[in-house]
Formats: structure tokens, sequence, C-alpha cells
């Protein structure tokens, strides 16, 4: 029944021709299977259904669905910890220490105004450090629990195809093993992309992941790249003392949020004193002192200037981690960054070979790469799966955080969609200025004929939670109306999203 339904509503976004189906240049390769032939003697594919290489959010994920479906399945995991990037030095590390450092803060500056008062206040960073460690390592040994509940088989090490069917392991006590499946899914995820002459040492110069484990806070600390990662770890040691400058070779700060949304993000990150140099590239590194000297230009070509700081945090993107695996032995296809090319069931072109995440073409969200998990194990046992890309969320846990799900403005006036707009402001929300956090927005995007909604940016405290009525509604085709008519608790956060929906088809109440 469920799919059915789905079916029609799909089949009615078709016909209205504003489908929320995966962008033109994600999933559409299109397979040519009878150019690979297995040459090999024996498969051995009769131990394991599925095998997974890589324990990050979409193999680990897959491989408990995987087994809950009744495959017998192995995890194939190098770091020797589960959860990947994401909970081991990224996710999950991050939003620990952007929450700390936001209490400190929060304690420092804004306490006293609600009648809260100390005679000082200080930073403990060693403590705020192992809260956590604490935190990564208690979710990672939870993952371990769950592969014993659910009986998927965990094999710590390195591994690289020798064949379709099977995976050489390098393991991490020293030793060698084959594990071998009937089918082998690659989600090894991505890595810090690095820049032409900048060599991290994850001391000075660090990525994501030195920065989540300084042993003091910089006085000076500047962030290449004005991605989602720059500016929250940005806001972690700007709250902690550091001065934050970022240098972004783009014109604005997060290309993919909505303009609007996104003037108004810079404006509020520039309140808590991050200072920002767009359209600038970084031409030289000298580390030949105590600290870094950067040498600037414009990214147009001119004059150049220097900058000094104590650390410098390269965030300019990531990379799929393919290199190393063996794809090219087996003759699996890549794109040009490394991109395994997969169809619309996760399938490459090598039979029984599939990939997910951030391996693949597609946002490299943790949560992105847990849906590509499910319905690739789904295809694989025979099942329909289903991730539709226009509406994975996206959300920057800065505070105010930042989250949206389907269209910009600037993607709907690109289709030449008529369309609505409705704003309502969190300064006009009685929840936010009883709490006294009024600083951002809804925004919402609908189709000017059918209401439907194409789109919902907010920027707001807990953002990040409040996206997913949005994402919800765009799933089942809602209209702005349908949300508008729909009773929100009072005084609540989520009252805006209702406000804005009624904005956006007629008028609010409360501006």
């Amino acid at each position: 029944m469920a799919m059915a339904s789905f079916a029609r509503r799909k089949a009615y976004l078709l016909s209205k021709n504003l489908s929320n189906s995966p962008s033109s240049d994600v999933l559409k390769y299109s397979l040519s299977l009878s150019s690979f032939s297995r040459g090999f003697a024996s498969s051995g594919s009769d131990d394991n259904d599925v095998v997974v290489i890589g324990g990050g959010p979409g193999g680990y994920v897959a491989a408990i669905k995987a087994a809950q479906l009744g495959l017998k399945t192995t995890c194939i995991e190098k770091r020797g910890t589960l959860g990947g990037t994401c909970l081991n030095v990224g996710c999950i590390p991050s939003k620990a220490l952007l929450h700390s450092s936001h209490m400190y803060h929060e304690a420092k500056h804004a306490f006293a105004s609600h009648g809260v008062k100390f005679s000082s206040v200080e930073v403990d960073l060693p403590a705020m450090m192992g809260q956590k460690d604490k935190a990564v390592a208690n979710l990672t040994r939870g993952i371990e629990g769950l592969f014993k509940k659910n009986k998927v088989n965990y094999v710590k090490g390195y591994g690289k195809f020798i064949s379709p069917s099977e995976v050489s392991v390098e393991t991490i006590e020293g030793g060698n093993t084959v594990v071998k499946g009937k089918n082998i899914i690659v989600a090894t995820g991505s890595d810090v992309k690095s820049l032409p002459g900048i060599t991290i040492d994850e001391k000075r110069i660090v990525s994501s992941t030195g920065a989540l484990a300084l042993s003091e806070i910089p006085k000076k600390l500047v962030v290449i790249g004005a991605g989602y990662i720059g500016l929250e770890m940005g806001s972690v040691w700007g709250r902690l003392g550091s001065e934050v400058t970022v240098v972004e070779f783009a014109a604005d700060i997060v290309p993919s949020m909505d303009g609007e949304v996104r003037k108004q993000f810079q404006r509020t990150l520039e309140k808590q004193k991050m200072k920002f140099m767009l359209k600038t590239k970084v031409v030289g590194v000298d580390i030949s002192g105590d600290g870094v000297k950067l040498t600037l230009e414009p990214a147009a070509g001119g004059e150049q200037s220097t900058l000094e700081a104590d650390v410098v945090l390269v965030s300019a993107g990531r990379t799929p981690f393919t290199a190393g695996l063996g794809l090219d032995k087996i003759g699996v296809e890549t794109d040009k960054i490394g991109r395994i090319l997969v169809n619309e069931r996760f399938a490459s072109n090598v039979p029984g070979v599939y990939a997910i995440g951030d391996v693949i073409p597609g946002p490299m969200l943790a949560h992105k790469a847990e849906e590509d998990g499910v319905a690739c194990v789904e295809f694989i046992a025979g099942k329909e799966g289903h991730v539709d890309y226009d509406l994975v969320p996206g959300v920057v846990y800065t505070h105010p955080e930042v989250a949206s799900v389907g269209k910009t403005e600037e993607q709907v006036k690109a289709l030449g969609v008529d369309y609505r707009v409705g704003k309502f402001p969190f300064m006009a929300n009685s929840r936010a200025k009883a709490i006294d956090d009024a600083e951002g927005m809804v925004k919402i995007l609908a189709e000017k004929e059918s209401d439907k909604i194409l789109g919902v940016h907010i920027m707001a405290p807990n953002a990040g939670e409040l996206i997913h009525e949005a994402v919800l509604a765009l799933q089942y085709g809602a209209s702005s109306e349908d949300i508008a008519r729909t009773c929100h608790a009072h005084p609540t956060m989520s009252e805006a999203l209702k406000e804005a929906a009624m904005a956006t088809y007629d008028k609010p109440i409360h501006m």
C-alpha cells in the first residue's frame, strides 16, 4: 500500500514537472554489465551474502540492515572503531565541542541577563575534550553492540579487492585474511581535500581532525574555506576566545545556501566577531617562524597581502576515499575525481559490486550515506529501495543553526516556475523572545498555482530539528496551506514555520 501511494504521488509530481527526483547528474550512470566477465576459478561467494567495506554511517547501517533482512553479513573497517569519520573525527565530536563552547559562551555573555551570575568563568579545555572523547567512545561501543545484536561479523583491517567477490584484509593485528561475498558494498567514505602547496601537519596547519584536538586555544585562527565544516569549527574556537578569520575563494559563504538566508547568516557570524575575506585565495604558506604566515591574493588576481595565524584550518571540502581499494584491478569505473559510477540500484559496472555514500555522486552527508546503505541492501535482498536526493536536509550547526531542504529561491527562478515566498522572523516568535534567542527567520518557497512547497530554509536555534517537519511536508507533496492549517503547540519555535506557511499562501497572524 505504501509503495502504491508513493507511486501515485510520484506520477502526480511528474505530471506537474515539479518532481523531487534526483538531479540529472546523480546516479544516472548507464550500466553495461556485459562488458565485464568474472575471470576467477573460485569466487568463494558462499561465505557471505553481503560484505561491506567501511564502517561509517553508510557502511555500518548497510551491514545492520542486511543482517536484519536475513543476509549473512561481514563489515570491514580499517580504523578499528566503527562510525567512520562522522563519529570518530567529524559530526559527533564537532557537535560535542560546538555544544560545550556554546555553553561557555552563554555563561560568559548571556547568563547574567537571565539572573544567573558567576564571580568568574573559565575554559577547562582538557575537560571539554574529555567530554567529547567520552561521547565518541560510548557511541562507537554502541555500534559494536548493535553488530553483535544483529549478528554482523566485524573484521578490523584495511580491505582491498582481489576479485569482484573477494576482499583481502590487512588486519590491525598484523595478519591477512580474505573475506568472500556474493555482493560487496564499497562504503569507504571520504577524506580531507588538500590544497596545492599546503602541507597539513595537524599541529599548526590542521584539517578538521586536528581542529578537534587542539591542545590550547589559538590566539589567531585562520580558516581556509567558508563551507559547513569551516564555519562550525571557526565558531567553536571563536567562542572560546580565538580571533577567527575565514578566507574563501568564492564570492559567498556556503554557496549552496539560499542567497537571502546566506546574507543574514553572514551578518550574524560577523556580529559574533568572525571576519571574512571573500574572493581571496592563498598563494603561499610560510611556517619558518613560530606561527604561520599566509600570502593572499584576490581570486581574480592582483596585489598580494599577508595574514598571520597561530593555527590554520584547511577546510576546502572532502574527496572520495577510493584510492588503494583495488577498484582498477577488477574493472570498476570511476569518474575523474574518483567517485564510483553506479546506477539507480547502487550497482557499479561490475556485477556484485555496489557503492554508497561519499564514494558516489551526491551530497557528502552522513544521513545521505545511511539512506544509501538501507536502499542498496534492500535492492540486493530483492526488495525496493529509494533515496530522493532533492529531499536530503542540510544543516550548519553554528548558533544560530541554518537548515534547509528542497530548492533555493535562485534554483526556483532558474526553473522558470511562478512561485510565492513566505517569511517569518523569530523576532516575532513568542518562544524565541521568551528565551532571548530570536536571531533568524523561516523562509518558504511554494509554486504559485498549486501552492506545493518547493523549498524551506530556516535560520534559528535548533533549526536542524525544526527542518524535519518541512522534509516530511515535501516528501508528501504538501502545500504551504497544509502546514498553515496544522495546529502547532504554543509557545514553540515551530510556530514560526506555521506563520511562514501562512505568509506564503495568505497572511501571517503575528506580524
